[in-house]
């Protein structure tokens, strides 16, 4: 049935169907529960005859002109989308007829095995898999019409299950286009409309027609929050019900991740050496920020694979803090061995234009350094530790004014790859302590029972689709804003900043799924396109703190022009559906087991 495919949870509500009521081969007391399966549908006589449980008994279900259809309340269904083999109960008081159809399951195959007879699905909401026997009995149909056969079936298709005591009496298929560009095509369409990339669109056109709008920065630091805090929570309370060998996978998987993101980001430096005419700090920095990931393309992931029904690995979260880290340690390292090779106090390498010997800086006219200082102060909009630097900067002020000594060193040069300052700031910035924290609360809440995280789940769970729109509204704002940087860039940096996500996303995903096999265990297919985003995504959040920190020679505007600009504004309009579709084909092409 379409519409319940729409809107069905575990149990579908109540099919109501007022119109009058006989029985074929026995008649029916009124007010009796009849429960049993639909035998037929005759769209012409209007009737529909139901198989009585037990007994075999056939009811028959007028179905009148002036017959209210329903489901959990509400008018949207009619005759045409009740079909054969779905179980019901029928409240027959002669007057009028309900039918209540039950026990309806929605999901995704996650496995399938035909000659096993067994279908395994994901059932959002669900903590776990949900297996069902495959029968000759089974009726198989495409939604579309049409039977099909258990040997058709992939993971990754849209079911929806119909079942009497956990065996399936109809199993519907939602079956996309043939051929990769068809159910590309078809989840693109799908997802072009939602809500998620709506706000996002409205935001990136905001500046492109002028409007006079700026987001509140305080409210966009509250929804990052929010949303880093949620991400957490939700992680937390699914890892502490995993067993001791998932959280071995799990713990493998963060260390291969960490690892490719770590290569990622020298291949980045490798590539913009190659194809870009940037310098090398310069190059180093942008390297940096696609070693990382984006918790905003990982939060909208999660929003498209919720709309779509694919489940995703519990422990994905903490992946997104673990591939955080490898990008600020890769453009620390490339820049630190810059400086050994010379590198002057404007990140100028001796073979480049520009160059002071002696370490020393260029003399820049007064509109270069108003220039520079708000560069440096638009990039810092997006810091959640903004708040923290004005307050800093305040007791500064109040100090000087009393006539005390500074508080704090007058800036000089950055500080050393391994000092206290700098590694703080890599493993304990705002971003990343936020995420372990509700990663942490998440986890021991729920070790204590459901009951305890039931209550707090409304607030992380509940309103996390609606508070996503609203972010993905500012983000929208600044990625078109972010656009202008570009014009100094080059193509090859623009062509850069949408090619790269696809080259990297697809490695993450080969990555996985090598591990997958080496493993002997089939990963879902949201876990291959939450790993691939958080490799072909970029940082918009922990490397650019590290960059204020240690890489003040780097250009402030460039990383973050190709990162949000450009990969993000392709992420999550175009790139989170072709990475799915990617992983569904390597699934396919190469199985598990």
């Amino acid at each position: 049935m379409r519409c319940a495919n729409r809107r069905a949870g575990r149990v579908v509500g109540a099919l109501m169907l007022v119109g009058l009521a006989g029985v074929l081969g026995g008649a029916s007391a009124a007010g009796a529960d009849i429960i049993g399966t639909v035998e037929s549908v005759d769209r012409e006589t209007k009737t529909v005859v139901v198989v009585q449980d037990g007994s075999g008994r056939k009811v028959a279900v007028k179905v009148t002109p002036t017959t209210a259809i329903e489901v959990h309340g509400e008018q949207g269904i009619d005759l045409e989308h009740l079909e054969e083999g779905t179980h019901v109960v029928v409240l027959d008081d002669v007057v009028a007829a309900a039918i209540r159809v039950e026990n309806e399951v929605v999901g995704s195959i996650r496995s399938v095995d035909p000659e096993g007879g067994l279908l395994v699905i994901d059932e959002p909401g669900q903590s776990g898999p949900v297996s069902f026997p495959l029968s000759p009995e089974t009726l198989l149909r495409r939604l579309s019409g049409g039977e099909v056969e258990a040997e058709d079936l992939r993971p990754g298709m849209p079911v929806t299950i119909v079942h009497s005591s956990g065996s399936p009496t109809r199993i519907t298929v939602e079956e996309p286009p043939a051929g990769m560009v068809g159910e590309f095509w078809e989840n693109f369409r799908h997802n072009l409309f939602k809500p998620l990339l709506l706000f996002f669109y409205a935001g990136f056109l905001i500046p492109l027609l002028g409007v006079k709008f700026e987001f509140p920065y305080v409210i966009y630091q509250g929804l990052t929050i929010y949303l880093l805090i949620a991400i957490g929570w939700h992680g937390g309370e699914e890892l502490a019900m995993l067993d001791a060998s998932s959280l071995g996978t799990a713990a493998g998987f963060m260390g291969v991740g960490f690892v490719t993101n770590l290569f990622i980001g020298v291949l980045a430096f490798g590539i913009l050496r190659a194809a870009t005419k940037l310098r090398r700090i310069d190059a180093a920095t942008v390297a940096g920020y696609y070693g990382s990931d984006s918790a905003g393309t990982f939060v909208t992931c999660l929003g498209v694979l919720g709309s779509l029904h694919l489940a995703y690995a519990p422990y994905m979260p903490v992946m997104l803090a673990v591939m955080e880290i490898p990008g600020c340690l890769v453009a620390l390292v490339l820049v630190s061995s810059l400086r050994k090779r010379g590198m002057d106090g404007d990140g100028n390498c001796p073979d480049e234009p520009g160059f002071t010997p002696g370490n020393g800086k260029a003399s820049h006219d007064t509109a270069f350094e108003i220039q520079h200082q708000l560069d440096l102060a638009d990039e810092e909009k997006m810091a959640l530790e903004r708040g923290y630097h004005e307050h800093e900067q305040q007791e500064e002020e109040h100090r000087l004014a009393r006539g005390h000594a500074p508080g704090r060193p007058a800036p000089g040069k950055p500080p050393a790859l391994l000092s206290k300052e700098l590694l703080h700031e890599v493993f304990f910035n705002p971003g990343i302590y936020l995420l372990f924290a509700g990663i942490l609360i998440g986890f021991i809440s729920r070790m204590q029972g459901p009951d305890v995280t039931n209550p707090d789940d409304r607030v992380f769970l509940d309103l996390f689709p609606g508070l996503l729109c609203l972010f993905l509204l500012e983000m929208g704002m600044t990625a078109s804003r972010k656009l202008k940087d570009l014009k100094v860039a080059g193509p090859a940096f623009i062509a850069f900043g949408l090619i790269a996500p696809n080259v990297f996303a697809t490695i993450g995903i080969s990555v996985a799924h090598a591990y997958s096999m080496a493993l002997g265990q089939p990963f879902d297919i949201g876990t291959y396109a939450l790993f691939a985003v958080l490799c072909g995504a970029a940082s918009y959040i922990a490397v650019p703190a590290v960059q204020r920190l240690a890489i003040p020679e780097a250009s402030p505007t460039l990383p973050l022009a190709a990162s949000l600009g450009l990969t993000f504004s392709y992420n999550v309009t175009i790139g989170i559906p072709v990475y799915i579709e990617i992983a569904k084909l390597i699934t396919r092409m190469l199985p598990v087991g």
